[in-house]
């Protein structure tokens, strides 16, 4: 299968849009170890939503700490041969920093990123979501936690702003572009199939896979 060629592989996009739900199953397909966020784990989280001017920086700081060091160690997996699927690329917790952190604290999170990010290994392969804000906050809504439910649907169209930005000017791995509003690819095989091809026929640097659905 055309997918495990890959040893590394990321699936990244803004909240709601369903990269651990597809990263599971990518996982599950080529029998990779899967690396997925813990957003639970982050005892600043649910206050941030709350309060985000006061507890931006703590939480920022705690997810950068928390996924270098779950990264780092991938640099090791020549040495064994093991494949790892990903629901979060590395450089994306800047995202997030420049979009809620005033400026000096950007400029102090910036200095300790900078010093960490050479410890990150790049991604043979980074799928990247892409959803409408409707859909994002309808995605989230269904799924019912607790922290996220003072997301606006103000803070989900910036933050999808800035993924559009930030993966506008991606070159450091092939890079697939998916618009997901038409595509579940949890509860529907042919969907999945679907991006399986896609990924099997990958040939440029950059490609896109949309399907449009009435």
């Amino acid at each position: 299968m055309s997918l495990s060629k890959y040893r590394y592989v990321v699936v990244e996009g803004p909240i709601g849009v369903g990269k651990t739900s597809l990263a599971q199953r990518l996982a599950g397909q080529i029998g990779a170890q899967l690396l997925l966020e813990k957003p639970q784990d982050n005892p600043f989280l649910e206050r941030f939503y709350k309060d985000q001017a006061r507890y931006a920086l703590p939480t920022q700081l705690f997810f950068l700490f928390q996924r270098i060091n779950e990264v780092r160690d991938l640099a090791q997996l020549d040495m064994f041969n093991a494949r790892t699927v990903s629901d979060y690329l590395f450089e994306k917790d800047r995202l997030f920093a420049k979009l809620t952190l005033d400026e000096e604290e950007f400029k102090l999170y910036q200095s300790i990123f900078q010093s960490l990010a050479l410890q990150a290994p790049q991604p043979d392969l980074v799928i990247y979501l892409q959803a409408s804000t409707d859909v994002l906050l309808e995605r989230i809504q269904r799924r019912g936690l607790k922290y996220e439910r003072t997301i606006t649907a103000d803070y989900l169209a910036k933050l999808s702003g800035i993924y559009g930005e930030f993966f506008h000017h991606f070159d450091a791995a092939p890079l697939l572009v998916v618009n997901s509003d038409n595509l579940n690819f949890v509860d529907q095989a042919e969907d999945f199939e679907l991006l399986l091809e896609k990924i099997g026929k990958m040939k440029g640097a950059r490609e896109y896979f949309n399907v449009g659905r009435d």
